[in-house]
């Protein structure tokens, strides 16, 4: 597994589970444990998810040190505002009932708010309680107002990702910012898995069109979510370490950019 150095100088493995959609309950514990035990080292959840007791619970069963798997949960929308952010990061800290956080975002630019959540996120840093701190689905002009202002920038940035949907002016300014790039829906919610060039690509390299989609995104140095609850999924997802598309391949799936917007699209918040 390997990681990428944050600009705050902790270190995030390159691939994690996320657990979107994933039920409340057995089916969240049970995915987490069972990535947690194929070697993931990473668990990406959010308040609006539902789901973070059962994130907390595996993470606390598990024999793995704290200190080895990185947490990350998201601020909600209704809860964005500098002292709702504060009592928000509270609450998701109790639910998940862990010591800290090691990455906190906020999950959607809201509008005429988003900078006084940036400033209790910086708060949440400085004090040591959100080991990280970053943004989710923030495009250029969104990351140009926050930096405008900002003590501390984003360490992260999670957005929507695939060769399909590339986000280009946004990867280039968060590459000049030093702001790392996770990509959420990398395997395009499975639309895309049957495309004829990934297919063709998965057959050259001896591998399926989903690892070929998260190796493309990891290649270009991103860090990525692949979401499952079945432990044989999870598996194949964190498979993706062990080849390297060529020169070629990754030309070929950098041209198959086509704006594919699986979720809300972040360019209609202004």
């Amino acid at each position: 597994m390997t990681t990428i150095r944050l600009a705050s100088g902790h270190s995030i493995p390159q691939l994690g589970l996320g657990v979107w959609q994933s039920p409340q309950g057995a089916p969240t514990r049970d995915a987490v444990t069972a990535a947690l035990r194929l070697g993931y080292r990473h668990i990406d959840t959010a308040r609006v998810y539902r789901n973070e007791p059962d994130v907390g619970a595996a993470v606390r069963e598990s024999d793995i040190p704290r200190d080895q798997i990185f947490v990350t949960t998201k601020l909600w929308n209704d809860d964005q505002g500098y002292d709702s952010t504060l009592r928000a990061f509270d609450k998701s800290l109790e639910r998940l009932n862990i010591e800290y956080i090691d990455l906190y975002l906020i999950h959607w630019p809201v509008a005429g708010k988003r900078l006084d959540s940036w400033r209790a996120l910086e708060k949440l840093h400085a004090d040591g309680r959100a080991r990280s701190i970053g943004v989710s689905n923030f495009l250029v002009p969104h990351l140009q107002e926050l930096v405008a202002t900002a003590k501390t920038p984003p360490h992260a940035n999670q957005i929507e990702l695939s060769p399909f949907l590339q986000r280009r002016p946004t990867v280039e300014l968060c590459k000049k910012l030093g702001i790392a790039i996770e990509a959420y829906s990398p395997l395009t919610r499975g639309e895309k898995l049957g495309d004829p060039v990934v297919a063709a690509i998965a057959r050259e390299t001896g591998k399926t069109s989903a690892q070929v989609l998260l190796r493309w995104s990891v290649q270009h140095g991103n860090i990525v979510l692949p979401k499952s609850v079945h432990a044989d999924r999870i598996a194949e997802n964190g498979a993706i370490f062990d080849f390297t598309l060529t020169g070629e391949q990754m030309s070929r799936l950098d041209a198959l950019e086509e704006n594919l917007v699986t979720g809300w699209d972040p360019a209609e918040q202004a």
